[in-house]
């Protein structure tokens, strides 16, 4: 049985305007497109992942962009900010990038770092040196040697801190940090390992565009992935059969401080039904979506490629 999760596989975030997410993660963040599908849940509406080259675990966000609507607010019982690491050296680089494209942007408390908020207002934050593993994508609006190099952290806020600490330390995580208001834990692996835990008060979230739909741990195969479902399950956690989500396989559960955690396997990966060298050309169906692609296209917005202004 698995001792431990190595890290985070991805985040997935509830978006606005399918284009305007797509001209800021890839033309502002310089991330790479790497699979354009759709909500398998709700075909009607995009699945955009992003990531480095090949979308590897601890590299990707994804987004179901639903279009307009009301916004989402951050707080408790939610992921509300997510880390990405840069190079060492990097932050005058990209303080600079921001603002050339009218990107607002401040100073981390108590880290050197950068807070941004994308164009639903999800909060995003740049640190520097701490997945150097990680080679970033080179064929993007930001120069290699400042790019992306994937997810550090990400920020829980639970409605119950003590127990979300307990699954947690069931995943492998261990604590690192404890500055009253904010708890750091670690797991064991080479990337993306982070995980803090605000406890102070707040008011609670509520989901929409610009938020943290749920985070995505990682595992290395279905072998593992079963040995968690049932050690999760006798854990006292309501955990959901497997799910093809073709890239990779989850499990789903929504831990006792109100968020919805995902364990997914490192494979297949995104390569699957793409060469690397086109992916996220084209939009990309299940088997058992096919004989729909007709009307699914019809109710997607078209998204244009190539740099657009950033709304």
């Amino acid at each position: 049985m698995s001792d431990a999760v190595p890290g985070i596989h991805h985040v997935t975030f509830v978006a606005g305007d399918p284009e305007r997410n797509l001209d800021f993660y890839t033309e502002v963040l310089g991330l790479r497109l790497v699979k354009k599908t759709v909500n398998f849940d709700d075909p009607s509406t995009y699945h955009l992942y992003y990531g480095d080259e090949v979308g590897s675990p601890g590299t990707i966000l994804t987004f179901f962009p639903f279009g307009e609507g009301r916004s989402g607010r951050s707080g408790r019982g939610q992921a509300t900010a997510t880390r990405l690491a840069v190079p060492e050296g990097s932050l005058a680089y990209w303080r600079e990038h921001l603002a050339d494209r009218g990107v607002d942007h401040e100073p981390l408390d108590g880290r050197d770092g950068l807070a941004v908020y994308d164009p639903d207002g999800q909060r995003l934050e740049l640190v520097a040196g701490s997945n150097d593993g990680i080679e970033p994508w080179d064929g993007g609006s930001v120069p290699a040697e400042h790019a992306i190099q994937g997810v550090e952290s990400v920020t829980l806020h639970p409605t119950d801190p003590e127990a979300t600490e307990e699954v947690l330390e069931e995943l492998g995580y261990e604590r690192r940090e404890d500055d009253g208001d904010r708890i750091r834990f670690e797991a064991p692996g080479d990337r993306s390992t982070g995980i803090e835990v605000r406890t102070d008060d707040a008011p609670a979230g509520t989901g929409g565009p610009g938020t943290v739909h749920h985070v995505a741990f990682r595992t290395a195969d279905d072998e593992s992935q079963d040995d968690w479902r049932e050690r999760l399950t006798t854990m006292g956690q309501r955990v959901t059969p497997r799910k093809d989500r073709q890239y990779f396989r989850s499990i789903y559960f929504r831990e006792p401080g109100g968020i919805l955690f995902e364990i997914a396997t490192d494979g297949p990966g995104f390569d699957r039904d793409e060469p690397v060298d086109a992916l996220g050309e084209e939009l990309k169906l299940p088997d058992w979506l096919e004989d729909d692609r007709e009307r699914i296209e019809r109710s997607l917005a078209p998204l244009e490629d190539g740099p657009a202004e950033v709304r």
